[in-house]
């Protein structure tokens, strides 16, 4: 091989490692929820290998990431305006939810997997450590009474639910004040829930007893 190609190789082989340590860089908790954006990927005149210039780090750089896996109990406190008469409210649902550093998010609902059970939203920051989530799902008969629930509901039926959280100091826990809007095929909203919700972070040694 001649220098020039081994040169050239050199330079591919150290872009290679530079990617590939990003990515890895990101997905850490204590880390900005907004991704490292490369502003400019280039050789400079005589260098051996590429320089890669990252963006600065926000403000909130040293305070803790939303990024990560959530177990999230949403309890109901009023249902189209009344004030739900049981005491601490009703809880709705019992889920799984994973905040993506892209500013996506999914969550897998504890709803039955027939009526539709996975859906998806969309996240910003608004503060430090305060976020808001819009999160649209297509399920089919959302919690309407008189439907069983191994029913498969109609498909064009859907919901929208909105959260205002606040990530706790230690990252390990948020809480916060949600909406749920249920919608038929029409767009007409047919019930509506206000509440709270509390999560807590999922980790690898987190047991599946926890969720329940």
């Amino acid at each position: 091989m001649t220098p020039r190609f081994l040169k050239l190789i050199s330079c591919a082989g150290a872009a290679a490692l530079a990617f590939a340590v990003i990515p890895g860089a990101m997905a850490q908790c204590g880390l900005p929820n907004k991704p490292i954006k490369p502003m400019s990927w280039q050789l400079q005149p005589g260098a051996s290998r590429p320089s890669l210039v990252l963006a600065a780090f926000d403000d909130d750089r040293n305070e803790p990431s939303i990024v990560g896996m959530w177990h999230v109990l949403f309890t109901a406190q009023t249902q189209n305006g009344q004030e739900i008469p049981v005491t601490g409210g009703v809880l709705i649902d019992n889920s799984m939810v994973v905040w993506h550093p892209d500013g996506t998010e999914i969550m897998n609902s504890s709803r039955s997997a027939q009526d539709g059970n996975f859906c998806l939203g969309v996240w910003k920051q608004t503060g430090p450590r305060a976020y808001f989530l819009n999160h649209i799902p297509w399920q089919g008969n959302v919690f309407d009474p008189t439907v069983p629930p191994d029913t498969i509901g109609a498909p064009q039926d859907g919901a929208q639910l909105t959260e205002k959280i606040t990530l706790n100091p230690d990252g390990n826990s948020y809480s916060g004040s949600f909406t749920l809007k249920a919608y038929d095929s029409s767009g007409n909203i047919y019930t509506w829930f206000t509440g709270t919700l509390a999560a807590k972070r999922v980790t690898p040694d987190t047991p599946f007893s926890d969720l329940l």
